[in-house]
């Protein structure tokens, strides 16, 4: 089983990239994200690596760290979602932008991703609802992943609900509003009203 590799970039493409180590070439697949990260042709770079063994076929796929690689391996076990899926999720949103995504049960921001449509997109955040904050990353993206906001189930409740529909009204996406609100709670106390999160969250969100 690999787990990773290090060696030189020998070509990378839309959705792959051919790793040089020590005169082998192995065919990589990864994420916009991490193809977008590599280094030019000849350039030393190591990836870290999820194994797929089948019958027909061994498949690496290639993350620039493990947080990602993590995330990936979250992601495949959903029914419906395989490699390619999740590597396509992984494309369009960052790990972080991802729990973020999933804490606010944001189904628009999952179906931006190629071969997601609205049912898979909400099979996604209902099984991942309560698995996203186990991933390390960003402070206040685990935060939300582990359910500030609603203790057990990440879902927003009273005024923090009412303030991030205020702001969804005001045509920001859910999860941007649910972010702000999230960090206007953090500031204002548990006790704060809708009246006290709106204000703030929107000075965060033109920050």
């Amino acid at each position: 089983m690999i787990g990773s590799l290090t060696g030189l970039v020998d070509h990378a493409g839309k959705d792959e990239a051919i790793i040089d180590v020590g005169g082998v070439g192995y065919l990589v697949f990864a994420s916009a994200r991490t193809l977008d990260a590599l280094p030019p042709a000849g350039s030393s770079v190591r990836l870290m690596i999820e194994t797929h063994v089948r019958e027909d076929h061994i498949h690496l796929y290639g993350f620039a760290d493990r947080q990602e690689r993590d995330w990936f391996r979250l992601l495949t076990t959903v029914q419906g979602v395989g490699a390619r899926v999740a590597l396509a999720l992984l494309s369009v949103l960052t790990p972080d932008a991802l729990a973020t995504a999933i804490a606010a049960q944001d189904r628009a921001a999952i179906a931006q991703a190629e071969g997601i449509g609205p049912k898979l997109a909400a099979r996604i955040l209902n099984e991942l609802r309560d698995k996203a904050g186990v991933i390390g990353g960003d402070p206040l993206a685990g935060d939300i992943a582990g359910g500030r906001l609603a203790a057990g189930t990440g879902a927003p409740q009273g005024a923090t609900a009412e303030a991030i529909s205020a702001l969804v009204n005001l045509s920001y996406g859910r999860s941007e509003a649910f972010a702000a609100v999230n960090r206007a709670a953090g500031a204002a106390g548990e006790d704060a009203t809708v009246e006290q999160l709106i204000p703030l969250a929107l000075k965060d969100l033109s920050g």
